[in-house]
């Protein structure tokens, strides 16, 4: 539901939500505050390549109530998200801008990228749209091509770190601990037989992106308390395992949370997943995973 408020608007897919974007999203909220208008983001979903060319391999940072929370969190008052379907793919650049941004968002003021493009076949850019905006009373501000190329370089830097499990540098671009949000469901319970219980996350966006197969450590908020634990994403190789999971052992945790929905942040790679010997061999090894977990956990604290 749209408010009829007069608002500040910035237009994209934000995935992420990462420290190039909140860069714009400042300017956004600024703008607004000063004039008096509600600060608001038009995000598409699903990603246009999904629909147009049924691509199922994209791999989003958020999943799109991740993204509503992020960008709330940062002041923008109103998220409108658009179902990108081929009807709408199909919109006139004129009937785009006065059918949605006009009359039903009511923008006075719109933060572009220079290289902003829209419409039927995205045949209009900032020209056309600075056109419109004379006919149809509201304000273009323009974002720069060093903050866009902040952006592009941002998103393509975090994919292939996660990509390549290297948490702490996708924390870095995206300016908070990367998340995933998920239910706990039942598991085999193979974990409880050697001492290290875990929690069986299930993530139903099959287009979030998960980082690389192997431990990390983790936290999460559970009924208020911060609990760490050490997470483990693969196949489960020496009990051949055969389909990838998300499990995590909490520390000095043992409510249960069967059907609670979590969000887990990482916080570090320990390792690779790899196929141990036998059980002994990996009880060992995850012993000393949450041994050097806690030695980061300690260290991260003090």
């Amino acid at each position: 539901m749209t408010s009829n408020s007069a608002k500040v608007t910035t237009i994209g897919t934000f995935d992420g939500v990462h420290i190039g974007h909140q860069k714009i999203l400042r300017q956004v909220v600024q703008l607004a505050e000063a004039k008096g208008y509600v600060p608001a983001v038009l995000t598409l979903f699903p990603h246009p390549r999904m629909v147009l060319q049924k691509d199922d391999s994209i791999k989003l940072l958020n999943t799109i109530e991740e993204r509503v929370e992020l960008l709330k969190n940062l002041g923008i008052r109103e998220v409108i998200v658009k179902t990108f379907t081929k009807e709408f793919a199909n919109l006139s650049a004129k009937d785009y801008v006065k059918q949605i941004l006009v009359d039903e968002l009511n923008t006075k003021q719109i933060v572009i990228g220079y290289d902003h493009h829209f419409g039927k076949n995205r045949s209009a850019n900032i020209t056309d749209l600075k056109a419109f905006a004379k006919l149809y009373d509201f304000k273009v501000e323009e974002i720069s091509a060093q903050d866009i190329a902040d952006v592009t370089v941002s998103s393509t830097k975090i994919r292939t770190a996660l990509d390549q499990g290297e948490v702490d540098k996708a924390n870095s671009f995206l300016g908070y601990n990367f998340f995933i949000t998920g239910t706990v469901i039942k598991g085999k319970g193979l974990g409880r037989t050697i001492d290290f219980p875990t929690a069986n996350i299930n993530i139903t966006a099959t287009y979030k992106l998960i980082p690389s197969d192997g431990v990390y450590v983790v936290k999460c908020e559970i009924e208020d308390n911060t609990v760490y634990g050490m997470m483990n994403i693969g196949t489960n190789p020496t009990v051949n395992g055969k389909s990838r999971s998300i499990e995590v052992h909490f520390f000095n945790f043992h409510k249960d949370i069967y059907n609670s929905e979590l969000k887990i942040e990482f916080l570090k790679r320990l390792r690779s997943e790899e196929k141990f010997e036998n059980i002994d061999a990996l009880k060992m090894q995850l012993k000393k995973d949450m041994e050097n977990a806690k030695v980061f956990i300690n260290a991260s604290n003090d």
